[in-house]
């Protein structure tokens, strides 16, 4: 089963090369966080602002293929946790045609950000970054 989540808050740091995005359960209760690098946080506060630079960055040139090939970015689902590191992919629709993506946490996000993309974790994942027992 996924979870929807939503991007609660980024933490930007200066003088770090570790930057955190929080989940949260949308609706709930449960919280937690993902490490992600300069470029992605960047990228994410860049996109949640609206803020459009000169020429594409590499999320908005993803997010005008897709579109130019007349698919949608459906969803973002984070579906795995191993050695602390989380695997994500992107759901895109293309007509009748489902495909799924594998992708970083942090760049799916990045990409989705900007046009509102639902964000689902796997329960399996939710309960051990929560630091549930499973």
């Amino acid at each position: 089963m996924d979870v929807r989540m939503d991007l609660a808050r980024i933490i930007i740091k200066e003088l770090s090369d570790q930057q955190y995005i929080y989940l949260r359960e949308h609706g709930g209760t449960r919280e937690f966080p993902i490490v992600i690098g300069d470029n992605e946080a960047l990228a994410i506060d860049r996109r949640l602002k609206g803020q459009k630079r000169a020429r594409p960055m590499t999320h908005d040139l993803l997010a005008d293929v897709i579109e130019q090939l007349g698919a949608d970015l459906e969803k973002i689902v984070i579906n795995d946790l191993k050695e602390h590191t989380f695997y994500a992919k992107l759901v895109i629709r293309q007509g009748g045609a489902l495909m799924e993506i594998d992708s970083r946490p942090s760049d799916a996000i990045a990409l989705g950000v900007a046009s509102d993309t639902p964000i689902f974790v796997s329960e399996h994942v939710l309960r051990e970054a929560c630091g549930e027992v499973i």
